[in-house]
């Protein structure tokens, strides 16, 4: 995706659009040490050294990060204010009510940044060694069995919706209000699985408290390439990932959102910045606008009709 011809065209782009010396409020709506967040406390200080204005990362949370989205929907579109958000950008419009902003207007999208693939796993005192065991033990005991997600609407609850409808077994969902917390109950036992990013279940899992069973990938992740995904355990199909992207305020012109893009692009492609995303277990993308915008279009009208179909709630 990085190719020499990519980088060295997003090194040639200058900022005219941007104000140099002043600063970019990079808006992340989730709590500091998230995965979303790490991603952007690692690329922002990159992008700024090519844009040449310092990027302050500021983390505003609530209600499913429209706290922090409706922040940057008020900001003018200067490119000095942007939103680093994640999947819940597609659900929230189908989820939120009264929301002082429309997701579908408020923003211009920039770039799809960084994908964060969701994984399986199991506590370590469970006898399920493979995902066909989970499967079988879960119809086996229809609806007892707890499963823990980042919490309602998240990705990992989306997985654990098509786990269900894929395999033909019912879970007890239990929505935490973060991937680190759910993580923390698998490693105690009160949680027989987990579906969240391989970032929150890697700790407990090399420290022996759980194990992994499959990664909701179209490949295996970097960080543990060990664990199969959901197609090569015989399950295809479910391949779902939190993300972390890019998006400006309304009305952002086009000239501005390239040159942010091509900022983005040169970074991603740096190798400090892929090893450290690697160690995130985040797969860098680094879309342009127009592809990003589409892939926003179409994913907001598919989570809509699978919270409509899956009475998903927000609580």
């Amino acid at each position: 995706m990085f190719t020499r011809r990519a980088v060295l065209a997003a090194s040639l782009l200058s900022a005219p659009a941007l104000a140099q010396g002043r600063v970019i409020r990079l808006i992340v709506p989730f709590a500091a040490g998230g995965a979303a967040d790490s991603a952007a406390r690692t690329i922002a200080p990159r992008m700024g050294e090519r844009l040449g204005q310092t990027i302050v990362v500021e983390n505003r949370t609530g209600a499913s990060g429209s706290v922090g989205g409706g922040a940057v929907a008020q900001a003018a579109p200067d490119g000095q204010t942007l939103l680093w958000d994640a999947s819940s950008h597609l659900v929230n419009p189908a989820l939120l009510k009264g929301l002082p902003f429309d997701y579908a207007t408020a923003f211009t999208p920039i770039s799809l940044v960084t994908t964060f693939p969701q994984v399986l796993a199991v506590k370590a005192e469970s006898p399920v060694r493979d995902l066909a065991g989970f499967i079988a033990l879960a119809k086996a005991q229809p609806g007892t069995l707890n499963i823990g997600t980042q919490g309602n609407a998240t990705a990992g609850h989306l997985a654990v919706v098509q786990l269900q409808r894929l395999a033909g077994i019912t879970l007890q969902h239990v929505p935490y209000r973060g991937g680190a917390d759910a993580a923390r109950d698998l490693a105690g036992g009160n949680l027989d699985a987990a579906f969240i990013t391989a970032l929150s279940a890697g700790p407990v899992v090399a420290a022996g408290r759980a194990r992994f069973l499959a990664v909701a990938a179209e490949q295996r992740v970097t960080v543990q390439p060990e664990v199969p995904t959901f197609a090569e355990a015989g399950l295809p199909g479910l391949t779902i990932s939190e993300w972390a992207a890019l998006f400006g305020p309304a009305k952002l012109p086009l000239a501005t959102a390239e040159t942010l893009h091509a900022a983005l692009a040169a970074s991603l492609a740096e190798p400090e910045v892929q090893a450290r995303l690697a160690q995130l277990a985040a797969v860098p993308v680094g879309s342009r606008p127009a592809d990003f915008a589409r892939f926003v279009q179409e994913g907001r009208q598919s989570m809509a009709t699978l919270v409509r179909e899956a009475d998903i709630r927000i609580d």
